[in-house]
């Protein structure tokens, strides 16, 4: 395989806040890629920066008393705590406020102008008074002058859906000030875009969009480019343009430039890395954009127009992706569902979610759902009840043989089933076919419990020379969960990491073909818990009272909101003696089935074997657990508790769990240490 070199990026986020899920399953989506290309031996290299130049910038900073620079340096700060919480595995994450992006910005400035593609004229534009500033259309705020609403924007308005200019509204009012605009000219710069509509109707669709981005930009190209206005007026935040002093580079003209800067403070720093050998107009290396849909015609229009006219090389692709959902509905702050990256983080696993955003991400530009309720569910299902649950299962009984795995590879079939679905997974990832590669992994997952289940080496264990046998079982388990994992690793880089721990060994794509037999592994520690309602809730809450804040709205809860809150946990039962307490017999029992019962909706069957002999027990916790992810597992039972005759058989006993019901039922699991038939103390 020929090693390919390769460069990515994923959009900038805007220097004037904190990070929400909506950039985080950009840079999730970017990063499940560039580990996959890193895990497969290539050259990848991962930029990003902040966005941090524009007027909304400045105007925060004047809010907050502080200069821009000092605001970008502590948002700064922030996204890299946020991404670095998710694992984001950035090479360099750098600012558009930097000498590279400076240099940069005014080297393709003078090669536009050179090349005759930079135009002057006199504009007109609403101008704050009392500000002396220039106003952007947001900035401009009125009654419409076709339906007469009020409170709407200087370049559309929300209730009908009419355009017009900011001057055009009734009664218009600066937004950051609250004076009368008047109107005023002044000289700006603009990129002649329509001379390269012939170039851009060849590139957007010479295989470097999906098809979908490339019909949408031929409603523009067919309708007729219009030149971009590249430049602002002082008070800016942002580069001077070269020779205008007064004038400004507008903030979208240097921020995919901030790519180039990026890429070149990392070369910088770094031996062997030459900048000219990734952007020079010949390169032979690979270049890739990961942005949302919402910034299309910048990077697909505007940019690639740009890079050929100053002689750099354009993207050998740009993947667009749709926008993220929360429970069904655009995210709200109102409604609860726009979540900020740290208050996720404060309350869960980031390899949750970024198995859960791999789930649902494809190469399309659809619009991704994270359903709250779903994402508890299939965390739950497929980590831990499907991938972890192969291990557990397993490792002990190698470890009750001496911790090493055996030479014998138990079923070569299925072994086999193992390796050949690494061409299935290679092509997904690199396609970005996330959910498709996850639903690959998933099925091989149940392909190996079901193995398992069907050899169950818990019963095996207690045969008289079947010891070769299920040590044998036991590691083609751990070889299966060793390939799943490896497969993985881009998706959950934390669960990876401990993984290799536990098998004392690292996840590598080509060793992971070979059969590993005859070497220790670890002593098996839990890898990853299962997420609880009450985590999720906690995030909810955590981000509403963030929102609050920032907003001043924040309210006093009454008693009765208070009391609601903890309407989750039940009063405490009658208090009992200790003798009462004592004629409970409480004992340690291996599920060795689990069935599901003809006819009841709520209800498994289970067999414990409690040691000296095997009870059957009729359970009402069907809605949270498949029985494939029971058998094998310890659970705690009361062994003395009157057998019950139901509709489908005799009960002969109760398992113990914790939960308010439906999916949120928590089986109860004593230490691996303990053993069938044992008494709880």
């Amino acid at each position: 395989m020929q090693r390919r070199r390769i460069l990515v990026t994923s959009a900038l986020p805007y220097a004037n806040g904190p990070l929400h899920l909506g950039h985080i399953v950009e840079t999730i989506q970017t990063d499940i890629w560039v580990r996959y290309q890193k895990l497969r031996g290539h050259e990848c290299y991962y930029v990003c920066a902040d966005d941090a130049h524009g007027t909304a910038i400045m105007l925060k900073a004047e809010q907050m008393g502080i200069t821009p620079e000092e605001q970008i340096a502590q948002v700064k700060a922030d996204h890299e705590k946020s991404y670095a919480g998710f694992n984001i595995g950035f090479d360099n994450f750098h600012s558009t406020h930097s000498d590279e992006n400076q240099q940069y910005s005014g080297l393709i400035y003078e090669r536009l102008k050179a090349n005759g593609h930079i135009a002057t004229r006199s504009v007109t534009q609403a101008f704050d008074p009392e500000k002396n500033l220039f106003l952007a259309d947001r900035y401009v705020k009125g009654t419409c002058p076709k339906c007469k609403a009020d409170d709407q924007y200087g370049d559309n308005c929300e209730k009908c859906g009419a355009t017009y200019s900011p001057m055009d509204l009734i009664n218009p009012k600066s937004a950051i000030s609250g004076a009368t605009p008047i109107e005023k000219d002044s000289e700006h710069f603009f990129f002649k875009l329509p001379e390269f509509t012939d170039f851009l109707k060849n590139w957007t669709r010479d295989g470097h969009l999906q098809e979908e981005v490339a019909n949408k930009l031929a409603e523009w190209l067919d309708g007729g480019l219009k030149e971009w206005d590249i430049s602002r007026d002082a008070p800016y935040f942002g580069f001077e343009i070269p020779g205008e002093p007064g004038k400004y580079f507008y903030v979208w003209l240097d921020a995919p430039i901030g790519y180039m800067a990026s890429f070149k403070n990392l070369c910088d720093r770094t031996d062997g890395l030459e900048f000219d050998d990734f952007w020079q107009k010949d390169s032979n290396a690979e270049l890739y954009h990961f942005i949302g849909k919402d910034i299309v015609n910048f990077h697909a229009l505007f940019w690639p127009a740009m890079l050929t006219s100053a002689d750099f090389r354009t993207p050998t692709a740009v993947n667009v992706h749709g926008f993220l959902m929360v429970n069904g509905e655009k995210m709200s702050k109102s409604r609860g569902t726009f979540i900020n990256a740290s208050s996720y983080l404060e309350h869960l696993d980031p390899d949750y979610l970024r198995y859960y955003f791999a789930s649902k991400l494809t190469n399309r530009v659809d619009d991704i759902d994270l359903n709250l309720q779903d994402f508890i569910q299939k965390v739950n299902s497929d980590l831990v009840g499907k991938l972890v649950n192969i291990a557990s299962r397993t490792a002990k009984f190698i470890q009750k043989s001496g911790g090493q795995l055996s030479e014998t590879i138990a079923d070569k079939d299925l072994w086999q089933q193992f390796i050949n679905a690494q061409d299935v997974i290679a092509d997904g990832f690199e396609n970005r076919e996330y959910a498709k590669v996850m639903r690959e992994i998933m099925a091989l997952a149940d392909a190996a419990n079901e193995y398992i289940a069907a050899k169950a080496p818990w019963s095996l264990a207690k045969e008289e020379g079947k010891e070769q046998e299920v040590l044998d079982i036991c590691t083609l388990g751990v070889n299966m969960f060793r390939v799943l994992m490896t497969y993985l690793k881009p998706v959950v880089p934390a669960l990876a990491k401990r993984a290799e721990t536990f098998l004392g060994q690292p996840l590598d794509w080509q060793d992971n073909l070979a059969f590993l037999g005859k070497v220790e592994i670890n002593a098996f520690k839990p890898l990853l818990k299962r997420v609880e309602n009450t985590q999720v809730d906690a995030v909810v809450e955590t981000n509403n009272k963030i929102l609050a804040e920032m907003t001043g709205s924040q309210k006093t809860e009454s008693k009765s909101e208070q009391s609601e809150e903890n309407s989750e946990f039940e009063s405490l039962a009658e208090t009992i003696n200790f003798d009462e307490f004592a004629k409970v017999d409480l004992r340690v029992a291996l599920i060795e089935k689990a069935e599901h019962v003809d006819g009841a909706k709520k209800l498994l069957k289970l067999t414990l074997d409690i040691g000296f002999e095997k009870r059957t027990v009729f359970s009402g916790i069907k809605s949270a657990y498949q029985p494939e992810d029971l058998e094998g597992k310890l659970t705690v039972m009361v062994a003395n508790l009157a057998p019950r005759k139901m509709k489908f058989g005799l009960s002969e006993g109760m398992v113990l769990a914790a939960g308010p019901g439906g999916k949120d039922i928590h089986l109860l699991e004593p230490h691996s240490g303990a053993k069938p038939g044992q008494r709880i103390m």
